[in-house]
C-alpha cells in the first residue's frame, strides 16, 4: 500500500492543475488501493465521497494551493478511517488483562508490553494464566527473561482461575501486573466464560484485545465479539510491518468502536509503539515522523521569528536564509531533520553548518550594506575583500556563505516547481499547517 499510495501523490504533483478529472481520478486510485489493502468497503467508499467533495471547494485554507489542499484532505481523511483519535496509555500503577486468539502474538505481545512500560520507569511482572498450549508458562518465562521482566504462574496447573488466585498476592508491590490469558480458534462459551471468570478476579483497568494486522477485515468481527463479552478498552495489532492488511485491521477496529493502543512493528522486542493514525499516515504517505517533525518546526519558527511565507517570496534574501538555517538548527541535528523531510540528498555543506559557522555567518552579514543583504549577486570581488575586513573573517568564509545561499536558493526554486512533496521546513510547515 505505501509505494501505490506514494504514486497517487506524485500523480498530484505532475498534474497540470487540479480539476473534476484529476480529483475523481485520484479518488478512484485511492479505492483501489484501500480496497485491495482489505480496507472496509463502507468506510472506502465514504472517504472517496469526501475526498471528492471536499477538493471541489472553491475556498481554500490559507496558505494552501489547490494541490496542497487536496493532499491535505487526503492526509484528513486517511487518518479518520485508520484511527481517528489515538488512545493514550495510562502509565500510573494499574493492572492490564491481554485477551485474544491462537496466533494472534498474544504471548510476543505481552513480553513486548512488559519492555515498553518497565523502560518507562513502571516496576512490571507479568501473570501467565495460559493452560492450553504446550510449554506455555515455559515459553512466558524465557520471554520475561528476555526483557528482564518476573514471571509468575504454575507448570502443572490445569486451572487458569486458580493460578491467578495463588499469584496475585505475588504482585502487589508492582506497579503494573499483566495477565496474560489463554486463547483459542475462536471465542467460544467455554474461553468466554474463562476470562469472565479472571476478570472479575482479577479486576484489570486495562484489556486488551491482540490481533494480527495479517486478518485483515476479519478483524471487526473479532473485535466486536470481545468487545462484548468483556468491554474492551484498546487493541493491540501485530505484524504490522509484515502485512499490506494492516490498513484493513486498523479500519475494522474504527468500525468495532475499539481504539488501537499498541502496534508491534517488528520481531524484536522494542519494535512496540503507541498507536497514532496521523504518525501511520504519514509513512503510508511517504512524510516519516511528520506530526514531530511539524512540532519542532513551529517551536524552531516561533523561537526564530522565522515565517514560512518567507521562503515562498520571490525576494527570497540572505537574511531570509540565515533565519532558515537558524530555525533548523533550533530542531536538532540537521542531517536527521533532512531525512524526515525526505531531503537525503541535500547538500553536504547546508547539513554541516555547526554552531561556529552561523556566528560566523551572523558576523558577515552584520557588515554587508542594505543592497547586499537583499541581492547577493552583486557581490563581487571588491566587495568580498570590504566584508570579510569589516567582519574580520577570512574572504573564503564570505564566499561559503554565499555559495551556501545559492544552493538554498536553487532547491528552493525546484520546490515551487513541485519537483518535490515536503521541502525545507517551511514549505512542509505551509502544506501541513494546522494538522496538530
Amino acid at each position: 500500500m505505501l509505494g501505490k499510495m506514494k504514486e497517487v501523490l506524485a500523480k498530484i504533483t505532475r498534474a497540470g492543475t487540479v480539476d473534476d478529472s484529476l480529483i475523481k481520478e485520484i479518488a478512484n486510485d485511492i479505492q483501489r488501493i484501500l480496497i485491495s489493502s482489505d480496507v472496509n468497503i463502507e468506510l472506502v467508499q465514504r472517504l472517496s465521497k469526501e475526498i471528492k467533495e471536499k477538493a471541489k471547494d472553491e475556498k481554500l485554507p490559507p496558505g494552501l494551493s489547490r494541490k496542497e489542499h487536496l493532499i491535505r484532505i487526503i492526509y484528513d481523511e486517511l487518518t479518520e478511517i485508520l484511527g481517528g483519535e489515538s488512545h493514550t496509555p495510562r502509565m500510573d500503577k494499574h493492572k492490564i488483562l491481554l485477551v485474544g486468539l491462537f496466533g494472534s502474538g498474544k504471548t510476543t505481545a505481552c513480553g513486548k508490553l512488559a519492555k515498553f512500560y518497565s523502560k518507562r520507569g513502571l516496576k512490571t511482572c507479568i501473570l501467565t494464566t495460559d493452560v492450553w498450549r504446550p510449554a506455555a508458562y515455559d515459553q512466558v518465562k524465557q520471554i520475561g527473561q528476555q526483557v528482564k521482566v518476573p514471571v509468575f504462574g504454575e507448570d502443572n496447573e490445569k486451572n487458569p482461575i486458580k493460578i491467578l488466585k495463588d499469584n496475585l498476592d505475588k504482585t502487589r508491590d508492582y506497579d503494573l501486573v499483566i495477565v496474560d490469558s489463554a486463547g483459542r480458534d475462536s471465542l467460544n462459551k467455554e474461553l468466554t466464560d474463562e476470562i469472565k471468570q479472571i476478570k472479575s478476579l482479577l479486576k484489570p483497568d486495562e484489556i486488551y484485545l491482540v490481533i494480527s494486522a495479517d486478518i485483515g477485515q476479519t478483524a471487526v468481527k473479532q473485535a466486536e465479539s470481545f468487545n462484548q463479552a468483556l468491554g474492551l478498552t484498546g487493541v493491540i495489532a501485530t505484524k504490522t510491518d509484515a502485512s499490506g492488511k494492516a490498513g484493513g485491521a486498523l479500519s475494522a477496529c474504527y468500525v468495532a468502536r475499539v481504539p488501537v493502543t499498541f502496534i508491534s512493528t517488528g520481531e524484536k522486542m522494542e519494535d512496540f509503539e503507541i498507536f497514532n493514525a496521523e504518525k501511520f499516515v504519514s509513512r503510508l504517505l511517504g512524510f516519516p515522523d511528520l506530526g514531530e517533525l511539524l512540532k519542532k518546526a513551529q517551536e524552531a519558527a516561533e523561537e526564530s521569528e522565522f515565517s514560512p511565507e518567507d521562503l515562498l517570496r520571490e525576494d527570497y534574501t540572505l537574511k531570509t536564509f540565515y533565519k532558515q538555517l537558524e530555525a533548523m538548527k533550533k530542531m536538532g541535528p540537521l542531517k536527521k531533520v533532512f531525512e524526515m523531510l525526505g531531503l537525503s540528498a541535500m547538500p553536504e555543506e547546508l547539513v554541516q553548518t555547526s554552531e561556529e559557522k552561523m556566528k560566523s555567518y551572523k558576523f558577515i552579514m552584520d557588515s554587508m550594506a542594505k543592497k547586499e543583504l537583499e541581492d547577493p549577486s552583486v557581490i563581487k570581488g571588491d566587495r568580498i575583500k570590504r566584508i570579510a575586513h569589516g567582519s574580520g573573517r577570512p574572504e573564503s568564509d564570505v564566499r561559503e556563505l554565499l555559495k551556501q545561499f545559492d544552493m538554498s536558493k536553487k532547491m528552493l526554486k525546484k520546490i515551487k516547481k513541485g519537483k518535490r512533496i515536503g521541502g525545507p521546513m517551511g514549505n512542509l510547515m505551509k502544506q501541513f499547517k494546522g494538522m496538530q
